[in-house]
């Protein structure tokens, strides 16, 4: 870890550096500036991970340096320091997210204890953000080697076409459902599932649902065929669970769908 002090105090800070054994608190080097504009020209050329900087400085201050840093987006903890126990500055200080603040004069083992906590800290979060990568990178290494188990080299755009020329030559099936698909086309269900999704815009069970509803739709107004009848036909032997279904998609119920009562709020062109 490399740190940045900013202070006016030209002697006060060069001592803190030759004096305190920064390397005991997890700092690997050590940079000095002795006013805002180096402090901004030292992080501008150099990796700097946390900041210790003072606030009462001529000129501008140290929160301007830590507004700063928030408005270019560094990456850096800082701890600030400051003589006077201010509510405004405390008041600032915490709106810019700031956990640690010290008062002056304090102890160089206080200093150096405040630092090893905010270097613990931050490699805590470097070390959480890197175990997520790495979920993530593991993740599609795995969704990848699923979609390709098989051998299958066939392109994302084709996969989802054969699924859709599948389910509408399959629609009386009551095995026809994410799971079965897979298997027949020797893929991982998460895997086929996702990349369904992706081109068609829908998911797997959505569109089975859809296209049974839409045959369904058409045997009610094209056949004389009962609605018991025409529920097996979809691959929906539980009547009940047919007409709930049916309503849900159409807004209406297979008879009334039939007699045609306000087809004009349910009625989807095909």
């Amino acid at each position: 870890m490399n740190l940045l002090m900013v202070n006016d105090a030209v002697l006060a800070v060069d001592t803190m550096k030759k004096d305190i054994p920064w390397n005991e608190y997890g700092i690997d080097e050590v940079y000095i500036a002795y006013n805002v504009q180096e402090g901004m020209d030292m992080i501008s050329t150099h990796p700097i991970d946390i900041l210790l900087c003072d606030i009462e400085m001529p000129g501008k201050n140290g929160l301007c340096l830590i507004r700063w840093l928030r408005e270019k987006n560094y990456d850096i903890d800082y701890i600030l320091l400051t003589c006077h126990a201010s509510f405004d500055y405390a008041h600032e200080a915490i709106s810019l997210d700031c956990q640690d603040y010290l008062l002056i004069p304090c102890s160089y083992n206080k200093i150096g204890e405040t630092v090893l906590k905010v270097v613990r800290r931050r490699m805590e979060r470097i070390s959480n953000s890197k175990l997520q990568e790495y979920g993530k990178s593991w993740l599609r290494e795995k969704e990848s080697q699923l979609g390709n188990s098989s051998g299958n080299s066939k392109k994302p755009r084709e996969i989802a076409e054969e699924c859709v020329d599948y389910i509408r030559n399959n629609l009386g099936s009551e095995e026809l459902c994410v799971s079965n698909l897979a298997a027949h086309f020797y893929l991982n269900p998460i895997y086929l599932n996702r990349i369904f999704k992706k081109e068609m815009n829908t998911t797997l069970c959505q569109f089975i649902i859809s296209e049974k509803m839409v045959l369904a739709a058409k045997l009610l107004k094209n056949t004389n065929h009962s609605v018991i009848a025409i529920a097996n036909h979809v691959g929906y032997p539980n009547y009940a669970y047919f007409i709930t279904t049916f309503k849900r998609h159409h807004n209406c119920t297979p008879s009334q769908y039939r007699a045609g009562e306000d087809t004009s709020l349910f009625f989807r062109p095909e």
